[in-house]
């Protein structure tokens, strides 16, 4: 059985998540832009998965979806 992620690994997931549907990407193509398979994206993306993106993935996210990789942190500790 598989961990399931933390609030912050949730949290930063569904932000990167929110920007990469307002800027309209498939999961495919989003995946092909950060040069990994679009079955990891989908593991992240699932919330019963243990995936979650590391620093070195929202920094190239940010560059992609042009934004910073603050946005996709909470203001507060969670």
């Amino acid at each position: 059985m598989e961990k399931m992620k933390s609030n912050i690994e949730l949290y930063t997931v569904q932000k990167v998540k929110e920007h990469r549907e307002d800027a309209d990407m498939s999961i495919r193509y989003f995946a092909d832009c950060l040069n990994v398979s679009h079955q990891f994206i989908s593991k992240i993306e699932d919330a019963t998965s243990d995936k979650a993106y590391n620093l070195h993935h929202l920094n190239e996210i940010a560059k992609i979806l042009k934004c910073s990789p603050r946005d996709f942190l909470p203001e507060k500790p969670l």
